[in-house]
């Protein structure tokens, strides 16, 4: 069996269209600057246009309401940062969630430290908040609310429409980090009613380096940096028109075989469930397999530890994560597991995320549910000699 890769929710591998899309900016086909006037410039900034086109037409937004950045992690920056510092003549206090991406939590630690209120809302035992929790928070001075689409280590995706109604009666604004569910599942921001949303190429097989802020028209934040008249003043500095051009590719390509592809990923969930069941491996589900992103899984398997299921299946040749990419070279305990359970639980130690995506198929689950079932036999045999 050849290396099995179950990490999507961490990168994804960028597809041969995408790749074949983005050579002409490196082959000297595409060689201009989007901002000269000659037409090695406009070549460039056609591409561009055609890709904030695309994007836009994937969310049912206006194309003048992209704004390209490098990726997720800037995005979440440029929407907190940029919607608090735009509103704090009129209040400081934030409200979010407790399992929210560290690209927020920790922005929002920063922001703490400069003379804001946050308010860090709990999650019940599927990991989701509950828009009566979020009510309670809300406060006159309360300028913003952030609260994550999908989560990215359970795959819970959270009441985001509800909570935009309860918000229509306040000034708050409403950012949502779609990292993890863009390209994973059709949304549409009118229908959602946030006023900032974020995305990220290298979640939906694009490259890494291009992201997007979605900012509803109206909607005033201020830039993060300074420089050139690029991307409204919101994102100065020359674009990088390969990663753009990659992402629009991308974009296209969900347009295509999104919803395949989602009804896919959710199939080889069931069957990695279905082949455990089978071999009679001990588990537990977090979260839950309703109301969640098609291709995440988060597993506790009892008896065993994480760190050292981590290594087995690496050595066996199949990646898999203890929670977001971000930390999982660290082994911390799952900050979302923790929200859900408690620091103390036993699952906040034993579980694994597994995500699937673009070639991955049934074989490979079932190479790794046999796996699976070895290498935590003898963990849990290992811990009661102990």
């Amino acid at each position: 069996m050849n290396e099995i890769y179950f990490d999507h929710a961490a990168t994804t591998p960028v597809r041969d269209e995408v790749f074949a899309e983005m050579k002409p900016y490196y082959d000297g086909t595409m060689i201009g600057n989007a901002s000269s006037i000659h037409r090695f410039g406009r070549k460039v900034r056609v591409g561009i246009d055609e890709a904030r086109r695309v994007v836009a037409g994937q969310l049912n937004s206006h194309r003048d309401e992209i704004i390209f950045t490098s990726g997720g992690t800037e995005s979440n920056n440029l929407a907190i940062r940029g919607a608090v510092h735009a509103r704090k003549q009129t209040g400081k206090h934030i409200v979010t969630s407790q399992i929210e991406h560290h690209a927020v939590l920790h922005v929002l630690d920063q922001l703490e430290d400069e003379g804001f209120e946050v308010t860090r809302l709990p999650v019940d035992e599927r990991g989701v908040v509950t828009v009566a929790d979020v009510e309670s928070a809300l406060r006159p001075d309360t300028i913003l609310v952030s609260i994550m689409h999908g989560n990215n280590e359970t795959g819970m995706i959270q009441p985001i429409e509800a909570i935009s109604s309860l918000l229509e009666n306040h000034e708050a604004l409403f950012h949502t980090d779609a990292v993890q569910s863009f390209g994973k599942m059709s949304f549409d921001v009118q229908a959602l009613g946030v006023d900032l949303l974020t995305g990220s190429a290298h979640k939906v097989n694009g490259p890494k380096g291009a992201g997007f802020l979605y900012v509803k028209k109206g909607t005033n934040i201020q830039a993060l940096i300074y420089g050139g008249e690029q991307e409204k003043k919101l994102r100065p500095g020359t674009e990088n028109a390969a990663a753009i051009a990659g992402l629009k590719k991308a974009v296209q390509l969900l347009g295509q075989d999104g919803e395949r592809n989602a009804d896919h990923s959710r199939e080889l969930k069931e069957k990695l469930l279905e082949e455990l069941r089978n071999r009679d491996v001990p588990f537990e589900i977090n979260g839950a397999l309703t109301d969640s992103l098609p291709h995440i899984i988060n597993i506790s398997f009892p008896g065993s530890l994480t760190e050292p299921m981590l290594a087995q299946l690496d050595m066996a040749g199949i990646a898999v994560s203890s929670g977001s990419a971000c930390t999982a070279g660290s082994f911390q305990p799952s900050h979302v597991l923790e929200a859900m359970y408690g620091s103390d639980d036993e699952r906040v130690k034993n579980s694994l995320r597994f995500s699937f995506g673009y070639g991955n198929d049934e074989q490979q689950v079932i190479h790794s549910a046999k796996q699976l079932e070895q290498i935590s036999r003898l963990i849990r045999e290992k811990r009661t000699e102990v």
